[in-house]
């Protein structure tokens, strides 16, 4: 038995999105706000070297399988779209976008205060019911952001008491939720499973309050599934409450799309799940469902649900009109998955990070390559994937992450693998992919 020590993680710079940025310029130095800042230029101007990283490109069209963007010099360029989390195009789709535009004309554009006050409409009930359905759970409630939902839950539900334990790769709000609560954190290596269960039988005859387990149905960065089959028999056997971010996970794997638990064919129970907006449908906003108790608790303890406004009419009529086309067109779903299945077969040679499970792909780079060359060389041949730096993630797992659409053609994904086998060839001067020592 591994003791406590042992068990609890202390690792900073993850394979995740949880990096602070701040610590690694800061490095533990105590300073004034203005150094701060000029520590800051001083790492913009050592990240950018010879090429600027390639962030904020302005996109000029609407977002679709192909895009165009501004570049640097003014002009706009045509690009594949393939660092999009828009996985099943619902951000262009025909019939969102009339729903919206009726939306505006019945609604308008906004509401202007919180749910508990004027911001609860008769589209956000709508919206719950269709979520609880989808997520087969009582009572669903929704946040002006996936952050907001993150660290709502965190906050609203444990107290300091409580103990949390969560998978190292857990995202940035989920964390940032645990700082702001200050309550006690444990963190296992990613997706193993012995070490979730060691830490549950150390504490779960020892807490004074509650243990919460979190995890993601799909995580971000490796495109993985979290064996959620062998989390959910665990959390019950130890009385432990699980927390489940479903972001990647929702509209994209299951049989109706609804997420992990559909996917294991598992009930939810006391499970309480959350969601975004901001993937597969595309707009802003998140939600958490769980049992009617719960979601009435957080309705007045989620303070970034009581004190945030609420969603525009039309970003609920969008996730109602993407919820029709879930229902209506499930084989988008699966030319989702068979578009993945067709990438991953012609780019696992080139040596994937992982073998995913939904729509995210993560390709390493050759050894000892330049990412943030190998990222404008993808530019230049008019493909957008979003190239993932130190810091956040270590030096040696720099990878791109490919995200694949529903409506990406044939032709588009064999532009995708022809582009790596050009700059790959280009940069590692082989032939042999099959015996090459970056597969």
């Amino acid at each position: 038995m591994k003791n406590l020590r042992q068990v609890k993680s202390t690792h900073n710079i993850q394979g995740g999105e949880n990096v602070n940025l701040a610590d690694v310029i800061m490095n533990g130095r105590k300073v004034s706000f203005e150094k701060r800042l000029s520590y800051f230029e001083q790492f913009l101007g050592r990240l950018s070297g010879n090429q600027q990283p390639l962030y904020f490109r302005s996109i000029l069209s609407a977002a679709d399988r192909e895009v165009q963007i501004l570049t640097h010099d003014g002009r706009p360029k045509k690009m594949l779209m393939f660092g999009s989390n828009n996985y099943l195009g619902l951000a262009n789709h025909p019939y969102v976008r009339e729903k919206v535009k009726e939306a505006i004309d019945k609604y308008g554009v906004g509401i202007g205060g919180p749910p508990i006050l004027n911001g609860y409409s008769k589209l956000m009930f709508e919206l719950e019911e269709r979520l609880s359905h989808l997520k087969d759970n009582e009572s669903t409630l929704i946040f002006s952001s996936g952050y907001n939902a993150n660290v709502g839950m965190v906050t609203g539900l444990c107290t300091p008491n409580d103990i949390i334990i969560s998978d190292e790769y857990s995202h940035a709000s989920f964390c940032d939720g645990v700082k702001m609560l200050r309550g006690n954190h444990y963190t296992f290596r990613h997706n193993q499973i012995q070490e979730l269960e060691q830490l549950l039988k150390i504490h779960h005859t020892q807490v004074k309050g509650n243990i919460f387990v979190g995890v993601e149905g799909i995580y971000s960065m490796e495109g993985d599934l979290a064996p959620l089959d062998k989390i959910v028999p665990l959390c019950r056997a130890y009385k432990a409450i699980l927390l489940l971010d479903d972001a990647h996970a929702t509209g994209v794997i299951g049989s109706k799309g609804g997420g992990a638990h559909d996917h294991f064919n598992l009930s939810p129970d006391t499970d309480i799940i959350l969601g975004t907006f901001s993937k597969t449908f595309a707009v802003n906003g998140g939600f958490i469902s769980a049992s009617e108790p719960v979601i009435r608790y957080l309705r007045f303890m989620a303070r970034s649900y009581m004190f945030s406004a609420s969603l525009p009419p039309v970003t609920l009529a969008a996730v109602l009109a993407g919820l029709d086309v879930l229902e209506k067109e499930p084989q988008l779903r699966q030319q989702l998955q068979d578009n993945v299945q067709y990438v991953v077969g012609k780019l696992r040679k080139f040596g994937l990070v992982s073998e995913p499970d939904a729509a995210i792909v993560s390709l390493k780079i050759p050894k000892g390559k330049d990412i943030r060359k190998l990222a404008h060389e993808f530019h230049d041949a008019g493909i957008f994937l979003n190239a993932i730096e130190y810091p956040a993630v270590p030096k040696d797992r720099e990878r791109f992450r490919i995200s694949i659409m529903a409506n990406h053609t044939k032709n588009d994904l064999n532009q995708l693998v022809r582009t790596v086998e050009e700059i790959w060839h280009k940069a590692s001067k082989i032939d042999d992919y099959e015996n090459c020592n970056i597969c």
